[in-house]
């Protein structure tokens, strides 16, 4: 169940003459309604209850509740009668309530960081490399990867184009997705997919992001793959063993294609030579 809304509008109050949340239902048998105005922590209870009391009658399901942050202090109010925290954004707090006895089928919040790997190599079988500046690699002199996290709304092809341009200024166009990982309980507890995209350098001049980066600069393929730290992490040999047979045209990732579906727009990401191959 989600908290995207239909355009059928309730109104505020129902024809028994009691006041009521304004809310919309959603898609999914719910209603969703959004704080606007400052209210006093009685008033809000009561009208909490009588909204609820109402919406089961109604058969709904899930309730959420937007709080934006300048009327945080509802959210108190809220919890107290049964509803509890799923998400929060700068400007809003998201809370929802579960009406039926039945099994709770509320969708958890975003359960994932998107992080990519950038593998740059140019004419002369050097890859791009940084020392960084923070974090557990600083002051270790171990050359890596430019690494970084997408953006909402920002795709995976786009945001490797966008971090390897914030840390070493170097102007590159993306190839494919080599390879991605899935790991646990990571940043703020959530799960990590980190993908490897290979990206073809349109510039060679490095201008080091200052915040964050310590040293950039080209480095022979086969210097790079030599460093303990390569040879001594499980993935980091993987990725080398993929990157290398990619060069080397042993190896074929996997190339973004715009699609749409249900109205929204994407990316799909595949094989696109094998797939042609069988047409």
């Amino acid at each position: 169940m989600a908290a995207s809304s239909s355009t059928n509008p309730m109104s505020g109050e129902e024809a028994t003459g009691v006041t009521l949340l304004p809310a919309v239902e959603d898609r999914y048998g719910g209603v969703m309604t959004e704080m606007s105005q400052p209210m006093d922590p009685s008033a809000f209870s009561a009208l909490l209850r009588s909204s609820l009391s109402n919406w089961t009658l109604q058969g709904k399901k899930g309730v959420w509740i937007k709080i934006p942050k300048e009327l945080i202090g509802l959210a108190e109010t809220a919890v107290k009668e049964g509803f509890w925290f799923h998400h929060a954004e700068k400007n809003y707090l998201m809370l929802v309530y579960w009406i039926p006895k039945e099994e709770n089928t509320l969708p958890a919040n975003a359960s994932h960081r998107v992080g990519i790997g950038a593998f740059v190599i140019n004419d002369k079988k050097e890859v791009l490399v940084v020392q960084e500046k923070t974090g557990r690699l600083q002051g270790q002199g171990i050359w890596k990867f430019p690494t970084g996290v997408v953006n909402e709304g920002e795709d995976i092809h786009d945001g490797s184009v966008r971090e390897v341009k914030e840390e070493t200024g170097v102007d590159t166009e993306f190839v494919q997705v080599l390879a991605f990982r899935q790991s646990h309980k990571t940043f703020c507890g959530k799960s990590d997919l980190f993908f490897v995209c290979m990206l073809k350098p349109l510039s060679l001049e490095i201008s080091v992001q200052e915040s964050e980066i310590e040293a950039a600069q080209w480095m022979p393929w086969e210097e790079y793959t030599k460093q303990p730290f390569v040879q001594n992490q499980e993935l980091l040999r993987y990725m080398t063993d993929i990157c290398a047979a990619k060069t080397n045209g042993d190896y074929q990732g996997f190339t973004p294609l715009p699609v749409s579906a249900f109205d929204q727009l994407g990316s799909l990401y595949l094989n696109t030579r094998d797939l042609q191959s069988r047409h």
